[in-house]
């Protein structure tokens, strides 16, 4: 775990405070619009451009995103736009999680409607994993074949100090799952599929199974392309954007876990640029995500 923290406290003696503090009020302000004006709704179901949900998505993103390197660019002096590499990427990268957020998977699997639901909901993430992980993989094949394919390395990985960030998280879920807003949102089946709440437990296990697979394409697109695509250019510079960037895609959930998310994303893009590896990052997003999923189960149990 110290070896973590160090990673922590020498990024923030090192981070520019005043970009610093202009990320964080960025995000601020996208927060407050999203959750007091519904901006994520309103941009994404707005009829006068063609594919709403994926170009609204992406002018979320583009601006959560790109805004932070302006200020790198106006305090700082590091004109990283004048990299014609660097400006196709940064324009590529919200396009990629805006096509993972308006893909349209449905298929005729069941005669039965809930059923039906069912089965495309089971199929809705692990569809989206290979899909951006194939577009990933061929960003990694064509342009940085030199490192391991976007932090897919557990080389010289201690998992000692992400087993303790889980187990610090324990009583800050358990308080979480007391709460109404929590409960409205987890079991994430309960809002997947409201009319198939009953399902026996091995429904439930497979559910909960395509529900995980989504971190992984979370993991490798933010911490691992996000990261360690954009550090040869921008250096540790490329970790705010990430988190303001990452900060965006939790609208929609629970206001608490969408500010955390800001500071859970710097946390878990300084490891990564130090480690070079997402799996440890992986674990502890995973490991949340399913105790949020019991913490749902056993606080929305019948008392």
């Amino acid at each position: 775990m110290k070896i973590i923290l160090s990673y922590i406290a020498a990024y923030f003696r090192q981070v520019n405070k005043t970009i610093l503090l202009l990320c964080t009020l960025q995000t601020s302000i996208l927060i407050f619009l999203n959750y007091s004006f519904h901006l994520e709704k309103k941009l994404t179901a707005d009829p006068i451009y063609p594919w709403p949900e994926f170009v609204g998505h992406y002018l979320i993103f583009i601006l959560a995103f790109g805004l932070p390197w302006f200020f790198y660019s106006l305090i700082e002096k590091k004109n990283y736009f004048s990299n014609q590499s660097f400006t196709i990427f940064l324009l590529i990268a919200p396009a990629i999680f805006a096509l993972k957020m308006a893909l349209n998977t449905q298929l005729f699997l069941s005669p039965d409607q809930q059923w039906n639901d069912y089965w495309n909901q089971i199929l809705y993430w692990p569809v989206r994993v290979v899909i951006i992980t194939a577009i990933l993989f061929l960003v990694w094949k064509k342009f940085d074949p030199q490192q391991s394919f976007y932090g897919l390395t557990a080389k010289n990985l201690d998992w000692k100090p992400y087993f303790l960030m889980l187990l610090m998280m324990l009583p800050l879920i358990a308080a979480a799952s007391t709460q109404k807003d929590f409960l409205a949102m987890y079991p994430k089946l309960q809002t997947a599929l409201p009319a198939l709440t009953d399902l026996d437990w091995f429904h439930k296990f497979l559910f909960e199974l395509s529900y995980g697979t989504d971190f992984f394409s979370i993991e490798l697109f933010f911490r691992g392309f996000l990261i360690l695509a954009f550090i040869k250019w921008t250096g540790k510079d490329t970790i705010l954007p990430m988190a303001c960037f990452y900060c965006t895609i939790h609208f929609g959930k629970p206001l608490g876990e969408c500010i955390s998310s800001y500071f859970g994303g710097l946390i878990l893009g300084i490891v990564v640029s130090n480690t070079r590896s997402i799996w440890g990052g992986l674990m502890v997003h995973l490991g949340i995500a399913w105790l949020m999923e019991i913490g749902g189960y056993i606080g929305g149990a019948p008392q």
